[in-house]
């Protein structure tokens, strides 16, 4: 009350300054989620192997994932830019991408400004924005490359060995050294393609192309003749894995020369001869090139082929000699004589007791211990079962007359 302020009651201020009490709650919070994180950097400073949970790894792609669709945004919003400025003195990408088109002659085009400008037709009234956002789109994967390429190589690098890494990265130049020299090969040779398509009935129609129709068939035929280098390169590492090997497709060139042209024939967007034969002959010289560094890598590896196997038939197996008669040298032996067989011993003897006497006229014979069924008479003749009608005294007396 002296201070002015109002008072307080006991249990009030007993509540407040418990352990128990909402500011302390929230301070203990604060220090557990202050620790936690501290944690978490000991850890990854600790964790020098890499490895990391589930859900860590399931964090850091959604991390990574978000990063590339940012650039992703950003090289688009600077590719629909450009089609139609001049950033950094450069042409407007709109011109660029034309001047394939716009380099066939006159006589072969539709003409629809008085100053005889190039253009491109247009039939509907959203056809130029989405063709411009369209372009801008393929503009910003190129622009962004470095960045996405960069958040899957450091998504995949804590996996890998240290020769695995090395190995990554040229697999990766490679890889984006191909597709843009394949896609500078088309650019360049897709004026040869429509000047040749564009011609055939020009005495009768000229060629009016919307601007849709054609980046359809440009950006197509640039994504295929990149994609088309990248051949070569699976080759190579497939070799570098152990599967494919030199001497599995040595003597198999024939068939893959003409699987290379039957591929260009399908996947050449116009069907014109020029491309295809251009895009076929530089797949087989890079297929050619891949084949002779399988060829390299399987002497380095010590996996070169036999030389019995580099000989045909005839070569590997020898001559073969006239017939010989049986007997003679290198025939069938001649019969000799049979040897007789070796007596068994299975490891006991065996001694022949003496025939027991019997006398017909007071009992029947008895079998004595370690005879058989088979046993002998006193007048000397050997009884067998169904022997006893033959084995009878000769004056015809029954022997078991005093048994019965």
């Amino acid at each position: 009350m002296a201070n002015g302020m109002p008072p307080q009651s006991s249990g009030s201020v007993a509540y407040n300054a418990g352990p128990n009490s909402p500011a302390k709650a929230k301070k203990r919070g604060a220090l557990n989620r202050l620790k936690q994180s501290q944690a978490k950097r000991q850890a990854k400073k600790a964790n020098t192997t890499g490895e990391m949970t589930l859900v860590e790894h399931l964090q850091e792609l959604r991390q990574r994932i978000i990063v590339s669709l940012a650039a992703l945004v950003v090289g688009t919003i600077l590719g629909f830019i450009w089609y139609q400025s001049s950033p950094f003195g450069l042409a407007p990408l709109g011109e660029i991408l034309r001047g394939p088109y716009c380099a066939l002659p006159e006589e072969q085009r539709a003409v629809f400004t008085q100053d005889g400008e190039c253009r491109l037709l247009a039939t509907q009234p959203f056809e130029m924005f989405i063709l411009r956002l369209k372009v801008g789109a393929l503009a910003g994967v190129v622009l962004s490359s470095p960045i996405w390429l960069y958040q899957i190589w450091g998504y995949i690098t804590p996996g890998l060995h240290k020769n695995e890494k090395r190995g990554t990265v040229v697999f990766v130049t490679l890889a984006v050294t191909l597709f843009v020299a394949g896609a500078l090969l088309a650019y360049y040779i897709v004026a040869f393609g429509l000047e040749f398509l564009i011609s055939m009935g020009d005495e009768f129609q000229i060629t009016a192309l919307t601007g849709n129709e054609y980046y359809n068939f440009l950006l197509a035929l640039l994504v295929i003749f990149g994609v088309s280098f990248e051949v070569p390169l699976i080759l190579v590492m497939l070799n570098i894995v152990g599967i494919l090997e030199y001497r599995h497709v040595k003597d198999k060139r024939r068939i893959i020369i003409v699987g290379i042209m039957i591929f260009a024939a399908f996947m050449t967007p116009g069907g014109d001869p020029i491309s295809m034969v251009i895009l076929a002959s530089a797949i087989a010289v890079l297929v050619e090139l891949a084949f002779q560094f399988c060829r390299y890598n399987d002497k380095r590896r010590g996996r070169e082929r036999p030389e019995w196997l580099e000989l045909d038939d005839e070569e590997s197996s020898g001559p073969i000699g006239p017939a010989s008669a049986i007997g003679a040298e290198g025939g069938v032996a001649p019969a000799g004589p049979i040897e007789p067989a070796a007596p068994i011993n299975n490891g006991f003897s065996y001694q022949q007791q003496p025939p027991a006497q019997h006398n017909f006229g007071a009992q029947p014979p008895q079998n004595p211990q370690g005879y058989g069924p088979n046993h002998s008479q006193g007048n000397g003749v050997t009884t067998h079962p169904g022997q006893g009608q033959q084995n009878r005294p000769s004056n015809g007396a029954n022997p078991f007359d005093d048994v019965l």
